[in-house]
């Protein structure tokens, strides 16, 4: 078995904590996923799964517990440790795409990594690249307003892949979608997970999608099942 990429263990996390109104969002979660594994994490909206995804993303801090990323605990790590691990190991896919409206689908991909040093003519041939193998090399040039929404969201999964993290992070990446546009965005993206063998961890509520990954987790009062 090769080590998790991701491994949470024991973490918990409350808000307000130690006060009258104190939420306990996360109860003895543990989790890790393998390189090449997609584990699909269910939960109802303000079951904690964001706050599951932020934890793990490093974009949060667990009250107790570990937060492993390739081997490396990162629960305790300084800032600038955390920083260089989620702009290394770590990308990320939102609901809402956040693309740069003044930037093309190209440039959207090449500009997270000229911000990891990467030399512009290889950035570029990267971002033509994922463009091309999620099915819109076509609309390379297009402005994020000039795309349709699934095209949007293939242009950010592009985003989050560019520097070849090592796990991926996903927050209901089709959630915004129609059901047709959906399957294909999830189709593409499960591609991409595949032919690059990295880890994905990927909340939705969508359980017919959930069923076509390796896992399911259920997030229930705060523990994972």
């Amino acid at each position: 078995m090769s080590e998790p990429v991701l491994a949470l263990e024991g973490v918990e996390k409350s808000y307000n904590r130690g006060e009258p109104g104190e939420v306990r969002v996360l109860r003895e979660a543990s989790v890790r996923v393998a390189p090449g594994e997609v584990v699909a994490l269910v939960a109802p909206s303000g079951a904690g799964k964001s706050t599951l995804l932020h934890i793990a993303g490093l974009l949060d801090m667990p009250d107790t517990g570990a937060v492993r990323i390739a081997g490396q605990d990162m629960a305790a790590a300084s800032d600038r440790r955390r920083t260089a691990a989620r702009r290394a190991d770590i990308g990320f896919v939102y609901q809402f795409h956040h693309l740069l409206p003044e930037f093309t689908a190209a440039e959207n991909i090449v500009l997270p990594q000229l911000a990891a040093g990467r030399p512009r003519a290889a950035a570029e041939a990267r971002a033509a690249d994922l463009l091309a193998q999620v099915g819109i090399a076509a609309r390379a040039a297009h402005r994020p307003a000039a795309l349709s929404g699934g095209e949007q969201q293939r242009v950010a999964v592009c985003r989050a892949l560019a520097n070849a993290p090592r796990l991926l992070l996903a927050d209901e990446p089709t959630g915004n979608l129609d059901p047709d546009t959906s399957d294909r965005v999830f189709a593409a993206l499960i591609e991409l997970v595949r032919g690059t063998g990295l880890a994905a961890l990927i909340a939705t509520h969508n359980l017919d999608l959930a069923r076509r990954m390796d896992r399911v987790l259920h997030l229930e009062d705060g523990r994972l099942v």
